[in-house]
């Protein structure tokens, strides 16, 4: 990890919680990250973010939704706009998570879209690149991920990723148990800093590079030391208060 990008952990807490539930996760957290330096967000479920923006307001833990419409306004029933998001609050948004696009066929211009729309509205994109299994096997990695990339740099350019975060997430390394060694993660998101850089060496060399995949208390520390790892997409583990803290203590 780099000295020179401050480490970022963000929890996606997906169609998981309760009232209840949330509330006692972040008492459990709150004020136990001001000695850290990692910066913390926390993704809910839409039917909480605005309360849990109003509760973290003013403290070390930023709030992001988990999803957006490309589309800013109109008859579009069941999606949330930028604009709502930002208006309960939310500083941040995922896009492209490899749930979205696996299980509700987003592709990558429709990600790339979603990756305007939150900028337009001044919220942060974490935009998720990732390969399947078959794909890794196939050695497509770095195709996969240079096409991925390649859709927001069409639509976007380079200089939209200076207000932007990647999370490289290997699909086979979601929900599986399964981990990318840390040579795996620096080898791709090495890979994902050196494509950018071929358009802007100072944006990409800013660029924070989150890993997502099965990250653990137990595994952070070790991914966090690589190079060009600047923090983690956290899944199952960021429900767990204690372990979720051991994460942000690995990133710093």
């Amino acid at each position: 990890m780099s000295n020179t990008r401050r480490p970022l952990v963000a929890g996606n807490w997906k169609m998981h919680g309760s009232r209840a539930e949330n509330s006692a996760l972040l008492e459990a957290m709150t004020g136990q990250l001001d000695k850290l330096q990692a910066e913390v967000l926390v993704c809910p479920p839409f039917v909480y973010l605005a309360e849990i923006a109003g509760r973290l307001a003013g403290s070390r833990i930023a709030v992001g939704a988990q999803s957006l419409c490309a589309e800013s306004t109109g008859a579009f029933t069941g999606e949330v706009s930028a604009a709502m998001l930002k208006d309960i609050g939310c500083q941040y948004v995922l896009v492209g998570h490899s749930e979205r696009r696996s299980l509700f066929h987003e592709d990558n211009e429709l990600v790339a879209r979603k990756f305007v729309a939150a900028q337009s509205q001044g919220l942060i994109p974490v935009l998720c690149v990732g390969e399947s299994l078959a794909q890794r096997q196939s050695e497509q990695t770095f195709d996969v991920i240079r096409a991925q990339l390649d859709a927001v740099l069409a639509l976007a350019g380079i200089a939209a990723f200076a207000r932007a975060i990647v999370a490289y997430e290997p699909v086979w390394a979601i929900g599986t148990g399964l981990t990318a060694t840390p040579e795996q993660a620096q080898a791709v998101h090495a890979f994902i800093r050196k494509h950018l850089g071929t358009q802007d060496a100072q944006i990409a060399d800013g660029l924070r590079i989150l890993y997502g995949g099965s990250v653990k208390g137990s595994n952070a520390a070790e991914l966090f030391a690589m190079a060009d790892v600047d923090g983690g997409l956290v899944g199952g583990a960021s429900l767990k208060a204690a372990e979720f803290l051991q994460i942000c203590a690995a990133a710093g």
